[in-house]
């Protein structure tokens, strides 16, 4: 499986002023590539090569490598619309979203990540030194720092691009790496159910709750700060603003990183599966009043669900995706579903059989029960298409169908029920 390994760099002042001439230089190239592919409607690598490759080597005198790539970042920046536009995750035919990204070209950042080949970069990772392609020419000896278990990973499995990128003033290599899997367990025991939510982030078939409690108390006086510092609008406020805006994401996705390893690892231990709901839709479905709204769009649930999918299948954990209908309304006893049986948030009670249990608990069994079934009649396990990122050592309900579970890319968006 691909594994990007992402490591920081410690450049000097002058090999940070020359990365970020680099970068400029890139991505204003791509803008340019861009407005020729929008004008001449051509998106293809090859077509838009013909047409663009000389002048971005001569005006922007970048070299060979880099001009491609700049051509095929443009390229694919298209593609990925495309996928989008398909989609339909940039809104209706007609809307005003869809029409504000149809109508003009593209436009890259001009510290956008840039993809290096082998050609432009290669590495001395005993030495943690790389040797960097740059405007200004070879650029040699720029440190980087990474944790013991990454540099094992990029000696071991590195293979493919690299991307730099510039992130509030930090430069770091986004490295794709060839991991190989743990043979996969076709005969689980049984599976783990586990029921995702915004009160309690995860609770398993098992009974462990993994609360969000204190997250949820974290993101509500960060939201109240950020009403504040946007109130006051001065210099002071903007810098401050600017320095906490991705603190709340980094604190969220430590936190999934360390549930995901738990579930995974609680799975392989008991040589069971893990079964996670599809919740993919859900935003769209559910209408919410507006005090609540906040809270539901900040919660990462598909940033966790793909991060257990790709641990599990690194572990050889099979992952199956059920039907998260009704989950929390049914009676993981005798099978009662009635709306009157969720007496509380926090409480399930059957009206039939008089069970008595903690609500997400009685959910994730219901999970763990549609799961077997699944495999039972011939599912296979998922697993994420999309690249996971390895943690910096620096620092840092669509229905499922009755054969089979969707893929486990488009991961889980809401908690079910």
């Amino acid at each position: 499986m691909k594994l990007i390994v992402r490591v920081r760099l410690l450049p000097s002042l002058d090999q940070a002023a020359a990365l970020a001439r680099t970068l400029r230089a890139c991505n204003e190239a791509a803008t340019w590539v861009s407005e020729v592919a929008f004008e001449k409607d051509a998106k293809n690598n090859f077509a838009l090569r013909r047409l663009t490759y000389a002048e971005v080597r001569t005006t922007w005198g970048l070299g060979a490598q880099a001009a491609q790539h700049v051509v095929k970042k443009t390229c694919d920046a298209y593609a990925a619309l495309r996928a989008n536009l398909k989609a339909g995750n940039l809104g209706r035919p007609g809307s005003h979203r869809r029409r504000r990204v149809i109508e003009k070209p593209i436009v890259f950042r001009v510290d956008g990540a840039q993809p290096y080949d082998d050609r432009m970069l290669s590495w001395q990772i005993a030495g943690r030194r790389i040797s960097i392609w740059t405007t200004a020419g070879r650029m040699k000896d720029v440190e980087f720092t990474a944790s013991p278990e990454q540099l094992t990973t990029l000696a071991r499995y590195r293979k493919g691009e690299s991307d730099l990128v510039c992130r509030d003033g930090l430069w770091f290599l986004l490295a794709t790496c060839e991991v190989p899997e743990a043979p996969p367990n076709t005969e689980p025991a049984d599976f783990l159910g586990v029921d995702l939510g915004i009160v309690n982030i995860a609770t398993t078939s098992d009974g462990e709750i993994m609360a969000g409690r204190e997250l949820n108390r974290i993101r509500v006086r960060e939201r109240k700060l950020r009403t504040t510092l946007q109130k006051k609008n001065t210099p002071s406020a903007k810098r401050r603003m600017k320095k906490r805006r991705r603190k709340e994401l980094r604190r969220a996705k430590d936190i999934n990183h360390k549930i995901a390893k738990h579930v995974v690892a609680e799975a392989e231990r008991t040589g069971r599966g893990i079964a996670l709901e599809d919740l993919t839709g859900i935003r769209e479905r559910v209408r919410l009043r507006k005090p609540q709204r906040a809270t539901h769009s900040s919660w990462a649930f598909a940033q966790l669900g793909q991060f257990i999918a790709y641990k599990a299948r690194r572990a050889g954990v099979p992952v199956v995706y059920v039907d998260p209908a009704y989950t929390s309304r049914t009676c993981a006893e005798c099978g009662h579903c009635d709306r009157a049986n969720r007496v509380s948030q926090a409480w399930f009670a059957c009206r039939s059989c008089g069970f008595v249990d903690h609500a997400d608990r009685n959910s994730s069994r219901n999970i763990r029960a549609r799961a077997w079934e699944l495999w039972r009649c011939g599912a296979l396990s998922t697993a994420p298409v999309s690249l996971p990122r390895q943690r910096s050592g620096t620092g840092r309900k669509r229905s499922a169908t009755a054969s089979g579970a969707r893929c486990a890319s488009q991961g889980p968006r809401v908690p079910g029920g």
